[in-house]
């Protein structure tokens, strides 16, 4: 696969672009990313907390869950990770991984050791610029998480996240303003949000009674999508998916 040109729908070109416009040195460059394709079925724990020389992966299908574990078996999911995204960035420049990632669903990912991301680096910085700007904006995307946790009421939280996951999944083609296919199950959105399996039900039953989403059979439908943002507060501003901007 190697000096092949990423397909320019690819999950990853399009996430990328949104900040900067790819050369064909950089289309090349990415494609080089793809040499070691690897397959996960869900539940398999493609990183582990605390493990030393990980690699990082490029997710191209499926969706994985980013966590910590506490001493008390607890479990705290950071971010969920979808097509276009990179799981365990941080894992192959820090000396030991400093959380677990596992799949939520069977996975297409290409595994990426340091010496690809410093070689692409080395010899594609506009595209190094675009994979800083799409850590700078996961970084965004764990601030509103925390601020999900300690502020918003639980209504709040479950509408500002999954408006979040629309819109990232927007970006790479996989849903629109209507909705998008979510294999969430009510404990990943427990374990995301801090709250109990039983109560994520009543906040989803609460939402749809209300006329703002439905998520059902797999699906999240935003049934007013202007109301669910203002209640939740949701702005898109930390996303910073307006268009490239380097040309």
């Amino acid at each position: 696969m190697e000096g092949r040109t990423l397909p320019l729908d690819s999950p990853l070109t399009q996430k990328l672009s949104a900040f900067v416009a790819l050369s064909e040195v950089d289309l090349e460059t990415l494609a080089r990313f793809h040499r070691r394709r690897r397959t996960f079925l869900p539940g398999h724990e493609m990183l582990h907390e605390g493990q030393s020389n990980a690699s990082a992966f490029i997710l191209a299908e499926g969706w994985a869950v980013s966590y910590k574990v506490l001493p008390d078996g607890d479990r705290q999911i950071v971010d969920f990770q979808v097509p276009g995204d990179f799981l365990g960035l941080r894992s192959i420049l820090f000396r030991t991984s400093d959380h677990s990632s596992e799949a939520v669903t069977r996975i297409e990912a290409s595994e990426v050791l340091a010496t690809d991301i410093f070689d692409a680096f080395a010899h594609a910085p506009r595209l190094a610029t675009a994979v800083l700007w799409a850590a700078s904006r996961d970084e965004a995307m764990v601030v509103e998480h925390l601020v999900n946790i300690g502020r918003r009421s639980a209504e709040e939280r479950m509408a500002h996240l999954l408006l979040e996951l629309g819109a990232r999944l927007r970006l790479v083609g996989l849903g629109d303003k209507t909705g998008f296919p979510c294999p969430l199950t009510q404990y990943h959105l427990a374990d995301a949000l801090g709250l109990s399996a039983v109560h994520v039900n009543r906040v989803l039953r609460h939402l749809r009674n209300e006329g703002l989403l439905t998520f059902q059979k797999g699906r999240v439908t935003f049934d007013n999508l202007d109301r669910l943002r203002d209640v939740s507060g949701f702005d898109t501003g930390y996303l910073d998916h307006d268009g490239p901007l380097l040309r």
